[in-house]
């Protein structure tokens, strides 16, 4: 573990300073021995109330995070991190924050994100707390860009998706969880049937005094907008999919989650769109027409025994066209 500025040059508190530590001590004695007499009110006080806390730290700290695409290039992301220990110590007035962000930096600015790194950021803050905490806590928030090809054409785009990885260190054991939120659209099952049924009526209409109709006079009212004059409603939608992973997996697997999602979903939205890709696109809702239950049974049984997950929570909204409020659904592992 190394040690950081701040420690090194609190002499005050911590006496004697290890060899390893002194390095980082200026040359300029003068300046250590002002920097020394700084007060230190964490340490030095005894806090107002005493008892113990959860979770102490920092959210929202600006970082970058060093990532690989599924080609094998390293790229970098900006990002936000919440970082906390618990303080087990009733008598004491704070922790030391200034530990936490260094860490951080340290770990992070030229690493690229695994999960034995943030194994190792979560040992950091215990060992930086080690008199005061027992356990740490690291979420990291990022929006993740994957280049999409069209359904059909050439052409393709960039989606981002939101991305949270939240890991804990408590008792010496590491957890980790991926969430990920997807984006699809869902065409709805009933309003299609209603569709079809005004759809008959218009034809029962037209054609009521004809006993017998060639195949091209049924091709040609098929392709009037009177054959259409009912459409079901869809909506974009929202899965957001949070799953802990097994505690042999080595990497964060993101892209391979994102991807296996949205093959199981089947109708995720698009980015370069050509009128043979809005023509598929339509072809994917009709096919794939879903209530924010069927969604939400659907991505359950994708998760139900797939490798790498001990546990999952899927929440669905479907941001209704009909309504001015949403449909939504959780589902969750079997506990069976």
């Amino acid at each position: 573990m190394f040690e950081f500025v701040s420690d090194a040059l609190n002499l005050k508190q911590m006496g004697s300073i290890d060899p390893g530590a002194q390095s980082v001590l200026s040359t300029d004695s003068r300046v250590a021995s002002s920097k020394s007499l700084m007060p230190d009110v964490a340490n030095e006080s005894l806090p107002i109330t005493g008892g113990t806390l959860e979770r102490v730290g920092m959210s929202g700290v600006e970082l970058v995070l060093r990532l690989r695409d599924a080609s094998g290039e390293i790229f970098r992301t900006p990002a936000r991190a919440d970082a906390a220990v618990s303080l087990d110590d009733e008598n004491v007035k704070g922790i030391h924050m200034s530990r936490l962000f260094l860490s951080l930096n340290n770990r992070l600015a030229d690493t690229e994100l695994s999960l034995p790194v943030v194994n190792e950021i979560l040992q950091d803050f215990i060992h930086t707390h080690q008199d005061m905490s027992s356990s740490s806590y690291l979420t990291l928030t990022y929006e993740h860009s994957l280049k999409r090809p069209a359904l059909l054409s050439d052409h393709a785009g960039w989606r981002a998706y939101p991305v949270k990885i939240q890991s804990a260190c408590q008792e010496g054991v590491f957890r980790h969880q991926l969430q990920v939120r997807l984006t699809y659209s869902s065409a709805c099952p009933c309003s299609a049937a209603l569709s079809r049924q005004l759809i008959q009526q218009a034809f029962e209409n037209r054609f009521s005094d004809r006993s017998e109709l060639t195949h091209d006079e049924i091709m040609q009212w098929l392709g009037t907008p009177e054959a259409i004059l009912a459409v079901p409603h869809s909506q974009r939608s929202h899965a957001d999919v949070c799953v802990e992973l097994e505690s042999d997996i080595e990497e964060f697997p993101i892209e391979s989650l994102i991807d296996y999602l949205e093959r199981v979903i089947a109708t995720p939205v698009q980015t370069a769109v050509k009128r043979e890709d809005e023509q598929e696109f339509a072809r994917l809702n009709g096919a794939n027409l879903m209530f924010c239950e069927d969604a939400a049974r659907k991505l359950k049984g994708a998760l139900e025994g797939h490798e790498g997950v001990k546990d999952f929570r899927v929440e669905i909204n479907h941001l209704e066209s009909l309504h001015p409020h949403d449909a939504s659904a959780v589902a969750i592992k079997n506990r069976s």
